[in-house]
């Protein structure tokens, strides 16, 4: 679903308003434009499929050494992500890890970041960010664990209220064999390594 950019520069121009601002002064013109811009990039994952980056799968056992079927996970550290979050429509953002137990299919490494950002591409909170995209990953590919580490850090914490500019919040969302905390442990120590 596309953004409706010119309900959001009404809406802004509205707010400008609503707090006191003048939306024809020379550096508001042009604000609702801008903004209605940013939102339609913020938020340019709603609708969207989330598991559509995943359908182009790789057989490992049909590749170069067919009897070779991965026995440990395939990571990917620091996929750097940007979200708002829904409650105070500030953004948050970070990095996200992902590792996960391959089968005998495994996915193109392009495709973890497009899942990552089609769904922070829209109003979230972070704690159901980190669930979504291990949901989306579980349920697409032939994997026996999924393991999701989202570390980031929130403009409604850092700007407003408790101003805790050093903090970030970090969540884990595991599947499959990698929900049992052992499993994981390894997982989450590499992550740690630079």
């Amino acid at each position: 679903m596309a953004v409706d950019r010119e309900r959001v520069v009404a809406l802004v121009r509205e707010l400008l308003v609503a707090i006191g601002e003048d939306p024809d002064r020379p550096g508001l013109r042009q604000t609702p434009t801008r903004v209605a811009d940013a939102y339609s990039e913020f938020f340019s994952g709603v609708g969207e499929d989330a598991a559509a980056p995943l359908a182009h799968t790789i057989s490992v056992a049909r590749g170069p050494f067919p009897d070779t079927l991965p026995s440990g996970a395939v990571m990917l550290r620091g996929i750097r992500f940007r979200s708002v979050c829904e409650h105070h429509l500030l953004p948050f953002g970070g990095h996200a890890h992902i590792a996960y137990l391959p089968g005998e299919q495994v996915v193109g490494l392009g495709s973890l970041p497009k899942v990552v950002d089609i769904l922070a591409s829209r109003p979230q909170v972070q704690e159901r960010l980190g669930e979504q995209i291990a949901d989306t990953l579980a349920a697409s590919l032939d994997a026996r664990g999924v393991l999701v580490v989202l570390d980031a850090v929130h403009e409604c914490v850092t700007m407003r209220g408790g101003r805790q500019s050093d903090s970030s919040t970090v969540t884990i969302a595991a599947r499959g064999e990698l929900a049992e905390p052992a499993a994981r442990g390894e997982i989450i120590a590499l992550l740690g390594r630079s």
